[in-house]
């Protein structure tokens, strides 16, 4: 039967994702059993993608690319894939009208193979929006269930979480990111390197990401806004961890919020939650 090999999909992208992301982890098993399945679908896919220009360097990833792009594009037309991955994925994307944010965002992991410099802002915005962006724009069409009215609203909100996410991300993990892949995402950085100025210019501009999308995140549906929320909050203490670390020790490591500090934001973000006061 179709829908047990579409069941076994699922749970393969929940594997993906509990395997490959603690943090998202919890924050989808926060949101209403109708929304996390779509959204386990929806990070399994584009974590693959990511894995194949970021990770496996050791083989032709041009080809390994090249072929999953190629079995997504069957699959959209088949409504399968024996990929379950892909197989999950296509459904989504049919479902909630995503092929063009898909497309846009497979085109910026394309990009990664070839591209290792963003030297301008308008090269820079570009790659977050398709990266990362249309990430949380396939999300939010899933959490709003396809209401166009809703999803008009809260877009905006949505693209800046996105932005803030990846660019917290990328200050993180800017030690490996120059070392192991040799990109540097950043207009601003000089000669790849981070001095202190660097830092808070790039900090100041998530803090704008991070105050727009905060506005959307309170006005998301119950079904899944408290799973938004956790993340949302989880980046925050990030983010500051970050502010607080010179330029040197990001440079030297990655900065990461231990198990016992999530378990806090967990902790106070619920409280918060239940008295109604995000």
């Amino acid at each position: 039967m179709k829908q047990l090999f579409d069941t076994s999909s699922l749970k393969c992208s929940k594997i993906v994702t509990n395997t490959y992301s603690t943090s998202f982890s919890l924050g989808i098993k926060l949101f209403a059993p109708s929304v996390r399945p779509h959204i386990y679908a929806i990070y399994g896919f584009v974590r693959y993608a990511d894995e194949i220009v970021d990770s496996f360097n050791a083989y032709n990833q041009e080809d390994l690319f090249k072929d999953f792009v190629n079995d997504y594009k069957k699959a959209l037309n088949r409504k399968i894939s024996l990929n379950p991955i892909i197989n999950a994925f296509q459904e989504v994307v049919h479902n909630y009208d995503l092929h063009t944010y898909a497309d846009d965002f497979l085109k910026r992991m394309e990009s990664d193979l070839f591209i290792t410099d963003y030297t301008t802002r308008e090269a820079y915005e570009n790659y977050i929006y398709g990266s990362a962006d249309v990430v949380g724009l396939m999300c939010l069409r899933v959490f709003v269930n396809n209401d166009e009215t809703k999803f008009n609203e809260l877009k905006h909100a949505a693209k800046h979480l996105g932005s803030a996410f990846q660019k917290i991300n990328f200050l993180r993990d800017i030690k490996d990111d120059i070392e192991q892949l040799g990109r540097s995402y950043f207009p601003n950085l000089s000669n790849k390197t981070l001095n202190s100025l660097t830092k808070e210019e790039i900090i100041a501009d998530i803090n704008t990401d991070l105050i727009e999308a905060y506005s959307g995140i309170v006005k998301l549906p119950l079904e899944s806004r408290f799973g938004v929320y956790i993340a949302y909050r989880y980046y925050l203490k990030l983010l500051k961890k970050l502010k607080k670390a010179d330029s040197e020790k990001i440079l030297k490591g990655r900065i990461r919020v231990s198990n016992t500090l999530k378990f806090l934001i967990f902790t106070k973000s619920y409280i918060r939650y239940k008295l109604n006061v995000l």
